[in-house]
C-alpha cells in the first residue's frame, strides 16, 4: 500500500530552510549596509549643527565607563609604584569628558530644542540617560578612592561626598520612577524589541549600593548607618528591577534569536547587574559599625551579615558568569562583521562590575590565584577601553555615528 510522505515533517522542513535562507538574506543585507556606512559610500553633505542633532545620550556609556576604570584601578589588588598617578590621570581624563559631552548635549538642547526634548522620552535613546547619573556615580566613587581612600582624607571631602550621595540617591530614583511611567504609558513595546539597554534606568538607582559601599568606611557611624541602608534597599531596587528585565530579554532571545551582529556587545549589560550586586552586598557587609546602633546591640550581627553577603555573592557569581560568557561567544562569533556602535562601551562598564566583584570575593575568601584572575579581569579592560576610543574617534570620523538615521535617535 502507497504511504505518503509525512506532511508534518516536510512542512517543518520547509519552514527551517526558509528561515535559514531568510537570516542568511538578513545577514547579506546587514552586511551590505555596513560596508556602505563604513566606507562613506553616502556623500550627504551633512554640517556640524547637523551632527550635534545625532549627539545621542549613549555617548554617555563612554564616560560611564571611564570612571568605571579609574574605580577599578583604585581597587585592583595587585598594585605597583605609579598607579595611584595613572588612577588619577584617569579621573582627570573622565572629568575633562564628561564635561565635554555635557557641553555637545547642552549644544544639541539649544539648537534643536524639540529633538532633544523627545530623547527624553523615546526609546531606544530614551533608556541611555541612565548613562549620564551613571557618569556622576563614577564620579563620586572616584572622588572617594583618590581623594580619600588612598589620597589626603580632608574632613571636608568626607562630607561633600556624603552630600553628593545623597542626591545622588534621590535623583536616580525618581529619574528610574519617571523613566518607566512614561515609557509604560505613552510607548510599550513587543518583547522582539527588548534591548539589553533597557536596564540601564534601572542601572542608575541601582549604583547607589556600590558607591554606598565604596563611601562608607570612611563615613562617621552616625552617618554610615543610613548610607548602608539606602545602599542595601537600593540595590534590592536595582537587582529585581534588573532581574525582570533580564527575564524579557531572555524570551526575546527565545523568540528572536541573538540581537544584530552590531548590537551584541550590549549583551554584556546583564552581566553588570550581578557583578554589582555582589559588590554592593560584600562591600557593605565590612563597612558595617560594630559599636553602634543595631549591630552594638546585637554583637554577633556583623559577623552574620558579613558570612551571608559572601556566599550570597559566590551563590550569585556563576550566574554572571554564565551571561557574560553567552555574550562572549555570541560577540566572538561576529567580530569579523560587528560594526561600531556606542553599545561597544557595554563592553567595559559592565564587566568592570563583575571584576569587582570578584576582586571582593577573592579578598574576602584570601584567595590569592582568584586575586590573580582579577588583575589580568584589569589589564583586559584597560586595554579594551582604550581600543574603544580608537574605535569612537575613528567613527565620528568616517560618519558611522552622529549622522543621520545612524544613531539611537533614528525612531524620533
Amino acid at each position: 500500500m502507497y504511504h505518503p510522505p509525512h506532511e508534518e515533517e516536510s512542512h517543518s522542513t520547509i519552514l527551517q530552510q526558509c528561515d535559514d535562507s531568510g537570516g542568511r538574506s538578513r545577514d547579506t543585507s546587514q552586511q551590505s549596509q555596513e560596508k556602505e556606512d563604513v566606507e562613506g559610500q553616502d556623500q550627504r553633505k551633512v554640517g556640524l549643527r547637523e551632527r550635534l542633532k545625532h549627539f545621542t545620550w549613549a555617548w554617555f556609556t563612554g564616560t560611564m565607563s571611564s570612571g568605571g576604570i579609574g574605580i577599578l584601578l583604585a581597587q585592583t589588588p595587585h598594585r605597583f609604584r605609579g598607579l595611584y598617578t595613572i588612577g588619577v590621570v584617569v579621573f582627570i581624563f573622565h572629568l575633562a569628558f564628561f564635561v565635554l559631552l555635557c557641553s555637545l548635549m547642552a549644544t544639541r538642547a539649544f539648537l534643536h530644542p524639540r529633538h532633544f526634548l523627545r530623547s527624553l522620552i523615546r526609546p531606544v535613546e530614551c533608556f541611555y540617560v541612565g548613562s549620564f547619573w551613571l557618569s556622576i556615580a563614577t564620579i563620586i566613587g572616584c572622588i572617594q578612592e583618590y581623594g580619600i581612600t588612598l589620597g589626603p582624607e580632608r574632613d571636608w571631602l568626607i562630607t561633600a561626598v556624603r552630600v553628593l550621595f545623597w542626591i545622588y540617591t534621590g535623583v536616580t530614583m525618581l529619574s528610574s520612577w519617571l523613566q518607566f511611567f512614561w515609557f509604560f504609558r505613552t510607548t510599550p513595546q513587543n518583547v522582539h524589541a527588548m534591548n539589553p539597554a533597557w536596564l540601564i534606568p534601572a542601572y542608575a538607582p541601582m549604583l547607589t549600593g556600590t558607591i554606598a559601599a565604596v563611601i562608607a568606611p570612611y563615613q562617621p557611624s552616625r552617618s554610615r548607618m543610613p548610607i548602608i541602608v539606602a545602599g542595601v534597599s537600593y540595590q534590592g531596587f536595582g537587582y529585581c528591577s534588573s532581574f525582570l528585565l533580564v527575564t524579557i530579554y531572555f524570551i526575546r532571545l527565545i523568540n528572536s534569536g541573538l540581537p544584530m551582529r552590531d548590537q551584541r556587545p550590549g549583551m554584556f549589560f546583564p552581566v553588570g547587574f550581578i557583578g554589582y550586586t555582589i559588590t554592593a552586598l560584600t562591600g557593605l557587609s565590612q563597612a558595617v559599625p560594630r559599636d553602634y546602633g543595631y549591630f552594638a546591640a546585637h554583637p554577633s550581627a556583623a559577623d552574620t551579615v558579613a558570612t551571608m553577603a559572601l556566599w550570597t555573592g559566590i551563590f550569585l557569581w556563576v550566574f554572571g558568569f554564565f551571561l557574560f560568557s553567552l555574550a562572549v561567544i555570541a560577540c566572538v562569533e561576529s567580530i569579523p562583521k560587528m560594526g561600531f556602535t556606542l553599545a561597544w562601551w557595554a563592553f567595559v562598564f559592565p564587566n568592570i562590575g563583575f571584576t569587582l566583584a570578584t576582586i571582593n570575593i577573592g579578598t574576602q575568601l584570601g584567595s590569592e590565584g582568584i586575586l590573580w584572575v582579577t588583575s589580568i579581569m584589569t589589564i583586559l579592560l584597560v586595554v579594551i577601553w582604550l581600543f574603544g576610543f580608537g574605535a569612537l574617534v575613528r567613527a565620528v570620523w568616517i560618519k558611522r555615528i552622529m549622522w543621520p538615521g545612524r544613531d539611537d535617535d533614528k525612531d524620533i
